[in-house]
């Protein structure tokens, strides 16, 4: 589950995919608008996490400074900033027709004010990548990792950071627009809700990041250090609404015509025993969210366990049960509990933005994918308006605090050459994707 794993935190099959899109999506044109049209089949990736030397970053500074909750330094992650050509057409030949990818704020805007032509450019290349392999690219704005300076002067705990963040989304609207398929505001809006459910920032562990957080503040001259991760829902989440809400209208008002959506963290709740608290612990996971996703054009379900929920609360999983290399069990048919709980509760079209498994043993991996789409399958055939699947993740890459040792990839990376190979469940995954278009 995403808190688990991310707290401690080309010939024949090119025609093929460009085929399985709509006229708009495939290649040829620049400043098209791609609308959805049938099911995405993709892989997901955030841009801190794959692309490497991302230094005006607040996850930069955090991996760098004494003490840090990381494990290791993101470094050139997977050199996917320079990469990313290959990248994209490794997932087309695997058979997905769509890609789900994060452009980084700090890059764009390193400085309060300050905006990068040249990396607008750079994230219009990729988005034509895409096109050219067929692929529908939907795009995350912000997935955690914000500017050094945006979250040395408060971060989303500032009045003026909505309209801040809103700034950004407008330029990435008007710049690329007209590439996009669909896009996103904030991956896993929800994230600190899921942090504090989950026990997992227990005393020593928020010391830490305490003393993390400080020393951050000291490298950047400021009195504060406010990181989306770990942030203090009491002083950010009112922000965090509105600068969904102002993003929205901002890309709304640019070019092309596409979706925009929110992702959200949802696992599934279960309960346990007479007198259990599972209806109230959903209500906490969501908090403001689920109002968010009602007024979205979709909402984003990114799921890869479940939490039993007993009267006195959270309970840890059954004796016996297998756990993933994150530490969270082995369920992959949560997915159809949250797919039916997002269509209940929020009632908009459904993309599962996320879904995937932290193993070594590969084999693993496909039982996974096997059982959580059949989850997803049978929650369809229950009326669930679900128009597409992204993997986590197409590379094997950083995991937060966790740094590189868990490896949620269909494809392995090497760290020393960047070599990329795929595993046996990519393979798997693409023919499955590649079946259901036929």
């Amino acid at each position: 589950m995403t808190a688990s794993r991310r707290a401690m935190l080309t010939g024949a099959l090119a025609a093929a995919g460009a085929a399985a899109l709509p006229a708009a999506a495939r290649p040829g044109g620049k400043g098209r608008t791609m609308a959805p049209s049938g099911f995405w089949w993709g892989t997901a990736t955030s841009a801190h996490q794959i692309e490497g030397n991302n230094v005006n970053s607040d996850f930069w500074l955090a991996e760098h400074v004494k003490p840090t909750a990381f494990t290791e330094p993101s470094g050139d992650a997977c050199d996917a900033y320079h990469r990313y050509a290959e990248d994209i057409a490794l997932a087309q030949r695997l058979g997905f027709n769509a890609h789900r990818f994060g452009i980084e704020w700090s890059r764009i805007e390193p400085e309060p004010g300050q905006f990068s032509v040249a990396e607008l450019d750079h994230y219009a290349r990729v988005l034509d990548a895409c096109a050219a392999h067929g692929l529908a690219p939907m795009v995350t704005l912000g997935h955690w990792s914000v500017p050094r300076w945006f979250a040395a002067r408060g971060g989303f705990e500032e009045a003026d950071s909505p309209e801040l963040f809103a700034r950004f989304a407008d330029r990435v609207g008007r710049h690329l627009g007209g590439r996009m398929a669909a896009a996103t505001t904030f991956n896993e809006a929800n994230i600190a809700r899921l942090l504090k459910l989950s026990g997992l920032i227990r005393p020593p562990v928020a010391q830490l990041i305490g003393a993390m957080l400080a020393a951050c503040a000291r490298a950047s001259g400021s009195a504060r250090f406010a990181n989306v991760l770990f942030a203090d829902i009491a002083k950010s989440e009112a922000q965090f609404v509105k600068a969904h809400d102002l993003a929205v209208a901002a890309l709304k008002a640019g070019p092309g015509r596409y979706p925009v959506g929110v992702t959200l963290t949802m696992q599934a709740v279960e309960g346990v025993g007479e007198g259990n608290q599972a209806e109230s612990f959903k209500a906490e996971l969501y908090g403001p969210w689920l109002d968010v996703a009602r007024r979205a054009d979709f909402v984003g379900v990114q799921t890869y366990t479940r939490f039993r929920v007993g009267p006195d609360g959270l309970l840890p999983p059954p004796d016996g049960a297998e756990r993933t290399a994150a530490g969270y069990e082995f369920y992959p048919q949560a997915l159809g509990a949250t797919i039916r709980d997002a269509w209940k509760l929020a009632g908009r079209p459904i993309y599962v933005t996320e879904n995937g498994i932290a193993t070594n043993d590969d084999s693993r991996r496909v039982a996974y994918i096997d059982a959580a789409l059949a989850a997803m399958r049978a929650a369809q055939a229950d009326g669930a308006d679900v128009r597409g699947y992204f993997h986590w993740s197409l590379l094997d890459n950083f995991e937060w605090t966790a740094g590189y040792a868990q490896h949620f990839g269909l494809v392995a990376v090497d760290r020393a050459s960047f070599k990329r190979t795929p595993k046996p469940s990519a393979v798997h995954l693409g023919k499955i994707a590649q079946g259901a278009r036929r």
